[in-house]
């Protein structure tokens, strides 16, 4: 198979989606790899690297699209990639498609094989999101301190404080991977954490882990605002896999916060789990919400590409050769978790929250995957 990565087109966004360790294991199963010049540049690789590896380098996103069988990419496809996609083609990649409808159109209509990344379980995990939740929740604590400064527009306080000082008071929301790291970040910074989450158990289990560290509150609507409102950061960590966030930070509850708190919506690339979040970028990330600034950068992890990079490649690689090995059909029949990350084939949607967020008509993955 021939596997294509064109360079990551996203605003700033330089994470790449092999690395050449990556590429030295498609060749050594007998596929060829094309990388599209300067791909890897922001992730600290060189074309040669990728040479020495085994891959072919080519000029310009229009001949790498063409030639691939497989585009790996990291983020979905904007802009001028939609025109690009194929219907004799997979692409696998973080889709996030409940929240990026043109995205899915332009998939839809292209007749593309569409793999999401997000989706793709083992088990009760999911093992391709994880690296980069693991990343983002890492990044909101850092993020959230740097905000927090006067110069940045927040209210000046010290994540940890000093000796006679108190600490940042900060609130996460969603104990998954994203959050439990986001918290243990900043309770590492020193602050005074506090996680919300609807499940009982996993609130134990990080009770049990931090030692009582960090502090744990079963969610409500009426927790979430009374937390909401003594915070100076809060981390939005929620996750529904494949449906856009729910709203559950409410305008009022901002309206409630003390002037220049911060609020991290690592979710919005579901949408945002704060009401009035927008997707914003790593040139303009931030913008206020009554007194309070928000942060929505839809690609966080970018902002660390060597890390997320290697950590991606570390993820994806084993399931992105067997595709290549087996083809994408076999490969799901065989793992049904990978085949929970189809999102779309022939024009028609696979699975299921996405076709009720766009609207859509859904297909199973069973009657796709019957096709001979």
């Amino acid at each position: 198979m021939i596997i294509a990565v064109p360079t990551e087109t996203k605003n700033n966004e330089r994470r790449v989606a092999i690395t050449p360790a990556g590429v030295s294991e498609f060749v050594a199963h007998g596929h060829q790899v094309i990388i599209q010049a300067g791909a890897g540049i922001g992730s600290g690789i060189e074309d040669a690297q990728y040479i020495e590896a085994g891959a072919s380098i080519a000029e310009g996103a229009d001949a790498i699209w063409s030639a691939g069988e497989m585009v790996l990419k990291v983020k979905e496809p904007i802009g001028d990639e939609y025109g690009r996609m194929r219907g004799d083609q997979i692409l696998f990649a973080y889709l996030h498609l409940a929240a990026a409808p043109d995205c899915a159109d332009a998939i839809l209509a292209a007749g593309t094989t569409a793999i999401a990344y997000e989706t793709v379980r083992r088990g009760a995990t999911l093992p391709l999101l994880a690296p980069m939740s693991e990343v983002a929740g890492r990044l909101a604590a850092q993020i959230g301190a740097y905000t927090l400064q006067e110069p940045m527009g927040g209210s000046g306080i010290l994540m940890g404080g000093v000796p006679g000082t108190r600490p940042a008071k900060v609130v996460v929301i969603g104990g998954g991977v994203a959050g439990e790291n986001a918290a243990a970040a900043s309770a590492g910074m020193g602050a005074d954490v506090t996680i919300i989450d609807v499940n009982l158990a996993r609130l134990k289990e990080i009770d049990t882990a931090y030692h009582g560290q960090i502090k744990t509150i079963a969610s409500s609507k009426h927790a979430i605002g009374l937390e909401v409102a003594a915070a100076d950061l809060v981390i939005g960590s929620v996750l529904i896999p494949g449906s856009t966030a729910p709203k559950l930070v409410t305008l009022q509850m901002v309206e409630k916060m003390a002037p220049g708190s911060v609020l991290v919506d690592i979710a919005i690339d579901q949408g945002g789990c704060f009401e009035g979040s927008h997707a914003t970028t790593h040139e303009n990330p931030t913008f206020k919400v009554h007194d309070a600034l928000y942060y929505c950068v839809t690609n966080m992890p970018g902002a660390v590409p060597q890390t997320s990079t290697a950590a991606l490649t570390n993820a994806t690689l084993p399931y992105a050769l067997r595709i290549a090995n087996q083809g994408w059909k076999q490969a799901m029949r065989e793992d049904e978790g990978l085949a929970n990350g189809l999102m779309a084939h022939c024009g028609s949607v696979a699975f299921a929250p996405v076709a009720a967020a766009l609207g859509r008509e859904h297909v199973s993955v069973d009657s796709m995957l019957a096709d001979s």
